[in-house]
Parts: structure tokens; C-alpha cells; sequence
């Protein structure tokens, strides 16, 4: 859901002042908030496979056809309904995906590569912090560079380099975030606030980018920077210590279906977005609607694709 908020959100965002103020405020707000999604995904990937368990044969056949089975629907509908070039977007599928949100799948594949070779140890919620603030903060190269005079404070230069770096990280602090043994009613509540402030943060350094550069930057947004890293790992414990009874049946029923409900809202959004069907005009409206149409839609297909795909390869 917070995946599909990113891409609907994101027409407006990158277009700036020019749409209103407070139409872009309430789209920079709603991306913020959703920025964690991404790292939740490689999380929860590590969580899921860098422990006792592994990835095995069968899940990297699994990978490989949810990315084969979307790419040729990405391919479809760039032929049908779109002026791209299906067949030159196919020739650069080893090097990018045939459709934007298809990248995930070349990511996560890296996570079940090492999935054999990695196995996480218990370690302590104080050792845990320490890596965050000194791999995800202090020597993130997405941090905003701090100078005093002439000496540059921060980034701390550890060599660290490529986002894949951040997406093994973000698997490793999955698996031992929730294997932590955490005790105390205000854990939830300080995860919770930890998360909050990480937003704002993000949604304001976002509009002071915008009104120095004069366009929009993603320089607070990027999965790989230090306080979107902050929020994902607070949201993360929040979620593990406040929300274990069982879930609202909605969210249950869009989670049984959420691998397909990925695959098929990017083809939808473009879908609306080019032709016609949405009400720019009215953005607080328009992110409304789009967000639920394409989540609808979205789960009307996964429902109708998991009859055909009995063995749940691609759904």
C-alpha cells in the first residue's frame, strides 16, 4: 500500500510549487510517510531468510517467474497501450527492468543469493543502534554533507559505496531487529515517535531542497538515506512489539494477494495517469482515487490471476 501511495503520489511531487502549496505539501507528506516501504521489503526478505532458513531452489524459480511473468505483461502493455518501444525496452532487460517497478525483483534476487552464506547471531539492541547511527548515519554517503570551515565532519568516508550496500544492510537489521528481545510498554511508543520524526524530517528537508534547488530533489527521499533507514527500522519494531494480535481482515486479504497487487498497481497508475482518467485538477481528491482505484483494481486482478495460478508461482 505504501508502495502504491510512492507512485501516486509521485506525479505531484516532482512537479513542485506549480500545482499549489498545499496540494504539494500533502503529496510530499504522504511520500515521506511511505518512503520506508522499500526498506521494509529487504527487512523483511532478511528476516525470512537470513536464519535458520534458507532460500532454497524453489524460491528462486519462484523470483524467476514472477520476473519473466510481469516483464512480458510490461511488455504487453507498453505494445498496447503505450508509444514505447516494447522491443527496446527487451533488449535492455539484463541491464534494467521493462518496467520501473520490476527492479525489485533484480534486488531481492542478491538477498536470496546470500541467503546460503548468511546466518545472523543474537546481538544486543545497543550494538544494534551503534551499527545504525555509524553505517546509516554517520557514514552514509547519502547523508547532507557537515562542514566546519574546511574540515568535512560528515559523511565519515568507510569506503561504503552503491545502494546494494544499504539493501543487504536493511536484510541484515531485519533478521536481527526481530529476533531482539524487546520488554517495556514505551518500546512501541518511542518506535512509533522515532518514526514520526523521521517523516517530518524527510518532508521538510524535501521542501527546503525545493526551494534552493528551484525543482524538486530526491535527496531526502532515497530508500538508501539515513532517515528514511531511521524510520524503516522504528516502523519495523513498532509493527513487532505493538501489532501481534491478528490483523484487521481487509489487510489480511490485501496481503494474501500482495505479491500480485506489486506487479500489476504500476501498469495501472501509468494506465490512469495517461489517459486521461485522473483529476489533476483536484490533487487531494485525485490521490484519494488514485490510490484506491489502482489498489482495487490491482486486487480484482491478483483475485482472478491466483484461480488460474493454482501453485501461487506468480500471485
Amino acid at each position: 500500500m505504501m508502495v502504491i501511495m510512492i507512485h501516486t503520489t509521485s506525479f505531484y511531487v516532482t512537479h513542485g510549487l506549480d500545482i499549489g502549496e498545499h496540494n504539494w505539501l500533502l503529496a510530499n507528506v504522504l511520500n515521506s510517510a511511505s518512503r520506508v516501504a522499500v526498506p521494509l521489503f529487504f527487512m523483511i526478505s532478511g528476516f525470512l531468510f537470513f536464519g535458520a532458513r534458507r532460500a532454497g531452489a524453489r524460491h528462486f524459480l519462484r523470483m524467476g517467474l514472477c520476473l519473466l511473468f510481469y516483464s512480458l505483461i510490461g511488455l504487453l502493455y507498453m505494445a498496447l497501450f503505450t508509444p514505447i518501444n516494447a522491443a527496446r525496452a527487451l533488449e535492455g532487460a539484463l541491464q534494467k527492468p521493462v518496467f520501473y517497478h520490476l527492479w525489485f525483483f533484480y534486488a531481492v534476487m542478491v538477498i536470496y543469493l546470500l541467503s546460503p552464506l548468511i546466518e545472523i547471531k543474537p546481538v544486543s539492541a545497543g550494538f544494534l543502534a551503534t551499527i545504525i547511527v555509524l553505517l546509516a548515519v554517520m557514514a552514509n554517503p547519502n547523508t547532507v554533507t557537515f562542514n566546519r570551515g574546511h574540515i568535512t565532519l560528515l559523511p565519515v568516508n568507510l569506503f561504503i559505496s552503491g545502494d546494494m550496500f544499504y539493501y543487504i544492510l536493511y536484510a541484515v537489521l531485519g533478521r536481527a531487529v526481530g529476533m531482539l528481545d524487546l520488554r517495556g510498554k514505551k518500546i512501541p511508543v518511542i518506535a512509533a515517535a522515532l518514526f514520526i520524526i523521521s517523516v517530518v524530517l524527510v518532508a521538510v528537508g524535501t521542501k527546503k531542497q525545493l526551494i534552493v534547488n528551484g525543482d524538486f530533489a530526491d535527496t531526502y527521499y532515497l530508500y538508501c538515506g539515513p532517515l528514511v533507514c531511521i524510520g524503516a527500522v522504528s516502523l519495523f519494531v513498532f509493527f513487532k512489539q505493538a501489532c501481534r494480535r491478528q490483523w484487521w481482515p481487509p489487510l489480511r486479504l490485501i496481503s494474501r494477494y500482495s505479491l500480485a497487487i506489486y506487479g500489476f498497481h504500476a501498469f495501472i497508475i501509468h494506465f490512469i495517469r495517461t489517459h486521461g482518467l485522473d483529476f489533476k485538477a483536484a490533487p487531494p481528491l485525485d490521490i484519494m482515487y488514485v490510490f484506491i482505484a489502482t489498489l482495487l483494481v490491482s486486487l480484482l486482478l491478483a483475485a482472478g490471476l491466483r484461480r488460474v495460478d493454482v501453485r501461487r508461482w506468480v500471485s
